[in-house]
C-alpha cells in the first residue's frame, strides 16, 4: 500500500449533511480536496449551492443537493437524484442534528423529543438504508456518523439530544454489524466542544468557555478542521480496516 495514496478519494462520491456550515462543511471541503465528488446537502439549496459553488471556484468537485434530515420523503428524493447523477454512493456523512431545547428533561415536550430523535437519529437511519443499494455496489464504502461526547456522557442542559448521540453510537454498531459482508464500514466520532454556530450558546458564555479551558488537557476549543481531518481519515483507506469504531475528538474532555 503507497503511503501517498492513502487519502486518495478520487473517483469516489460522497454525500455530507449538515453541510452548509460548520463541521459539515469543513469536512465537504476536505473532502473534495482530496478527489472526492462530494455532494453537499443541509436544508436550504441556497445555502448548500453557495458551498459547493466555493469548492468548484477552488477546483475540485461538488454538487448541492437541499434534504431535510427530518423528512423522509426529502432523504428519498436525495438518494434518487444522487442514483441518478452518479449511479453510486461510496461515503456518507451524517452530520446534520439538531436541538430545540436546552434545559433538564422534565421540561423537554414529546414534540421537541420527537423532533431531536428524528433528525438525529431516524434521519441517519433513512438515509443510509435509502442508500443500500449504491453503497453495495462497490465493496468499499464508508458510512461515517456524528455523534457527540454527549453520546457517551450526557452533557448538562442537553439530556435528550445526548440520548439521541447515544442512540447513533449503538445504531453505527449496528450497521457495522450487519453491512460489513457489503463490504461497508460504519463508524461514529464524537466531537467535543467545537467552536461552531450550533454550539455559541456554550462557548460563547465566558464562563462555561473558561471553565472548560482549564479542564481540558488540550487547552483550545476545537475547531471544525479538528472533526474533518478524522473523518476524511474514516473515509479513506487509511482506515479500511476500521468499522464498528467510536472516535473521540474532545480535547481530553471524557478524560
Amino acid at each position: 500500500m503507497n503511503a501517498n495514496n492513502l487519502f486518495d478519494l478520487t473517483g469516489r462520491v460522497a454525500v455530507v449533511t449538515g453541510a452548509s456550515k460548520g463541521i459539515g462543511e469543513s469536512i465537504a471541503k476536505l473532502l473534495a480536496q482530496n478527489g472526492a465528488e462530494v455532494i453537499v446537502s443541509s436544508r436550504k439549496q441556497d445555502s448548500v449551492q453557495e458551498v459547493a459553488d466555493e469548492i468548484k471556484k477552488q477546483g475540485y468537485k461538488a454538487e448541492a443537493m437541499a434534504a431535510h434530515m427530518g423528512d423522509m420523503a426529502s432523504i428519498a428524493q436525495l438518494v434518487q437524484n444522487i442514483g441518478t447523477k452518479y449511479g453510486r454512493l461510496d461515503i456518507i456523512v451524517n452530520n446534520a442534528a439538531t436541538n430545540p431545547v436546552f434545559g433538564s428533561v422534565e421540561n423537554c415536550s414529546l414534540e421537541a423529543f420527537d423532533k431531536i430523535m428524528e433528525v438525529n437519529v431516524k434521519g441517519c437511519f433513512q438515509l443510509a438504508k435509502e442508500a443500500l443499494p449504491l453503497l453495495k455496489k462497490n465493496k468499499n464504502a464508508s458510512i461515517i456518523n456524528m455523534s457527540s461526547v454527549g453520546g457517551i456522557s450526557p452533557e448538562p442542559g442537553l439530556g435528550i439530544y445526548s440520548v439521541s448521540k447515544t442512540a447513533l453510537i449503538m445504531l453505527t454498531k449496528v450497521m457495522a454489524k450487519e453491512w460489513g459482508a457489503y463490504g461497508i464500514r460504519a463508524n461514529v466520532i464524537c466531537p467535543g466542544l467545537i467552536k461552531t454556530k450550533f454550539s455559541e450558546a456554550l462557548w460563547k458564555n465566558e464562563q462555561v468557555s473558561d471553565h472548560l479551558l482549564k479542564e481540558l488537557p488540550i487547552s483550545r476549543i476545537g475547531m471544525p478542521e479538528d472533526i474533518a481531518g478524522l473523518t476524511l481519515f474514516l473515509a479513506s483507506d487509511a482506515a479500511a480496516y476500521s468499522t464498528g469504531g467510536v472516535f473521540v475528538a474532545d480535547g481530553g474532555m471524557l478524560i
